[in-house]
């Protein structure tokens, strides 16, 4: 009965373009046909799509990260894009359960070797009153949810407040984030997964788990929900 009076009260609908849908799924038709997954052709590493020497692009080679891997189900285009940016932006935290179940889905055979203890890359607090929530925290407790993994809280926090990433270049990112996190000592001798919603240059989640090393993590892998292509 209740079950039933959320559904009539809150109908399904579709994630990236809020179509109501007869049945629970992520995307509507039209939108999951023209979600665009990774290409397999893509770096080792930071999983940056392209065909390169040795599976290994050109920043990786020349600067290896503080993470093992990284891994994205997506590309951070179309529906996916869309549906990010409705979550993040357009105040819809609704979005973090079907979100969490969809990158459980995907990602089963990475998250099979990945490790268990899930932590999400943090807002700032001005920006998280600002927004009344944080979009990766809400993804790491329904990927818990989803997956039965350990879901931290307060593990890892912002320092400093930092400008937006969007429109900056490269250097530019890199300098915004640099020492701009801070971990528990709660991560010494653990294996530690990184999540967040985007990985574009992979400055933040660097200077992430650089914070995270720091602390004694063993291990740093990072799951996005979606890798952008590099900046131009």
């Amino acid at each position: 009965m209740l079950q039933s009076l959320l559904e009539l009260l809150y109908p399904p609908a579709c994630i990236a373009c809020a179509k109501v849908m007869p049945v629970r799924a992520a995307f509507c038709e039209t939108c999951d046909l023209a979600v665009e997954r990774l290409p397999t052709a893509r770096c080792r590493t930071c999983a940056e799509p392209g065909a390169f020497p040795r599976d290994t692009c050109p920043r990786c080679h020349d600067a290896p990260p503080p993470f093992s891997l990284a891994w994205a189900p997506f590309a951070h285009e179309g529906p996916v894009a869309r549906a990010i940016h409705r979550f993040k932006y357009e105040d819809h935290p609704e979005l973090a359960p079907v979100l969490g179940e969809l990158l459980a889905s995907e990602c089963r055979h990475f998250l099979s070797q990945a490790p268990t203890l899930l932590v999400a890359l943090p807002l700032h607090g001005k920006r998280f009153r600002e927004r009344k929530y944080d979009q990766a925290q809400l993804l790491v407790e329904a990927l818990a949810r989803a997956t039965g993994r350990e879901a931290s809280l307060g593990l890892l926090h912002r320092a400093r407040e930092t400008r937006r990433q969007v429109g900056l270049s490269e250097a530019e990112r890199a300098l915004n984030v640099s020492q701009a996190f801070r971990a528990s000592a709660s991560v010494a001798g653990r294996d530690v997964l990184l999540v967040d919603d985007v990985l574009t240059t992979g400055a933040t989640v660097r200077a992430a788990a650089t914070a995270l090393q720091d602390a004694g993590a063993l291990r740093v892998e990072v799951l996005t929900l979606a890798r952008a292509f590099s900046l131009a």
